[in-house]
């Protein structure tokens, strides 16, 4: 049988998975715990990894796999486990969601002002569940202005290459080749239209040949550590 704590902990790190495909930080399980220390979210982690419900995966932070649930339990009435049932009062799950693959990583990219495009990239490893289909590469932002669209300095901003863009999707666009922005794209008559999302920053307007679409956005990856 688990422990109160090691329960709690076990079912938050599994509904945190299902619900964005990343662990959670050992900030966040300390304050979902009311834990005093990190201290105590790494004992509880090792108990349940010895006790082969949880693994951690190797070269990649802030990555734990659910091996396993302890069965939720139920107040109403208590039936005896068919024959079939796994020992230890535990069901085996699927395996989760938490794919990590890698993707390029193309330097960083202005969320304020165009910045020299695509510098020799490095890989960035993403949780598979961020992504779609299609070939994507990812770009670290800096600037703020898209900090009301949620994107903010340092996040990893996830492109799915594409060449082509609706209104009012945000892309990256390369400008004149040799610079690029992350924007919401608009046409404007027979402009084009780069909206920042911040009152701080103004539209920026150019001839459609002065354009090209890189990729849109598909996702963001923060780190808080």
């Amino acid at each position: 049988m688990l422990t109160r704590k090691q329960h709690e902990l076990i079912c938050f790190i599994n509904d945190r998975l299902a619900e964005t495909g990343v662990s959670p930080s050992f900030e966040e399980m300390k304050e979902a715990l009311d834990l005093k220390s990190k201290s105590g979210v790494h004992r509880l982690i090792s108990a349940l990894e010895e006790r082969q419900f949880i693994r951690r995966l190797p070269n990649r932070a802030r990555a734990l796999e659910v091996l396993r649930m302890p069965d939720r339990p139920d107040t109403t009435r208590k039936t005896k486990a068919p024959p079939s049932a796994a020992p230890g009062n535990v069901r085996i799950l699927p395996p989760p969601a938490n794919d990590v693959i890698e993707i390029p990583l193309h330097g960083r990219i202005a969320a304020g002002v165009p910045i020299e495009a695509f510098e020799d990239h490095s890989m960035l490893a993403v949780p598979a569940a961020l992504l779609g289909g299609g070939e994507h590469y990812a770009l670290e932002v800096s600037g703020d202005s898209m900090v009301d669209a949620g994107i903010l300095d340092g996040d990893y901003a996830l492109i799915r290459r594409t060449d082509v863009a609706r209104d009012g999707e945000i892309v990256v666009a390369l400008i004149e080749e040799s610079e690029a922005t992350l924007k919401y794209f608009r046409r404007e008559g027979a402009m084009i239209r780069l909206d920042p999302a911040n009152r701080s920053y103004d539209p920026q307007r150019y001839d459609p040949r002065q354009v090209r679409v890189q990729g849109k956005l598909a996702g963001l990856l923060r780190r808080y550590d």
